[in-house]
């Protein structure tokens, strides 16, 4: 993965719009992966999907309350990605009262299939969804990698360590020191 340029493709957002009015002012906004990750150093992590446990009471508000500490380390943004669509990532980020973790909604599964971490989790009722992972990525390209153990259709577990937002800060502060 390091030194892999990320997907382009297209991503169908919801943004909220005033003019469009009545009680859900949003309209739908293509955003392409170029104007997510071009020019910029960002940290992506990836999730099962949204509203799941150890994704909403842990890895999702790690990152949005080290959201500091990751910008003083030269972290442009930090984006969150699941297989869920727009309506349930905004929900989702809603609920959690996110300031500074942006969510990207990879409804079909697109971007994740072709990074190469699309599984089944017909076990679990969820079809296909996002591998536990993180990177960082500057201007587009995958300059560090953390993948969670154990990559497999129909995982038993739902390992959470290697992309904490801790796990990678600790990466980050030691290149740093490193350079």
């Amino acid at each position: 993965m390091l030194g892999r340029k990320v997907p382009v493709v297209t991503f169908r957002t919801r943004v909220r719009d005033e003019a469009v009015g009545g009680s859900n002012p949003f309209r739908w906004q293509d955003v392409s992966s170029d104007n997510y990750f071009a020019g910029k150093r960002v940290v992506l992590f990836s999730l099962p999907g949204a509203f799941t446990p150890t994704c909403s009471t842990y890895q999702l508000p790690d990152f949005e309350k080290l959201t500091p500490e990751f910008r003083a380390l030269g972290i442009d943004e930090i984006y969150c990605i699941s297989v869920n669509d727009a309506f349930v990532m905004n929900a989702w980020g809603k609920s959690q009262g996110l300031e500074n973790v942006k969510l990207i909604p990879d409804g079909s599964g697109e971007f994740t299939r072709k990074m190469g971490m699309l599984v089944a989790k017909d076990n679990l009722g969820f079809g296909m969804r996002s591998w536990r992972y993180a990177a960082v990525v500057n201007n587009g390209t995958v300059e560090q990698w953390f993948e969670e153990e154990g990559y497999s259709d129909n995982c038993d577990s739902d390992p959470y360590g290697v992309s904490s937002p801790q796990n990678i800060l600790a990466a980050l502060k030691s290149q740093k020191i490193a350079a």
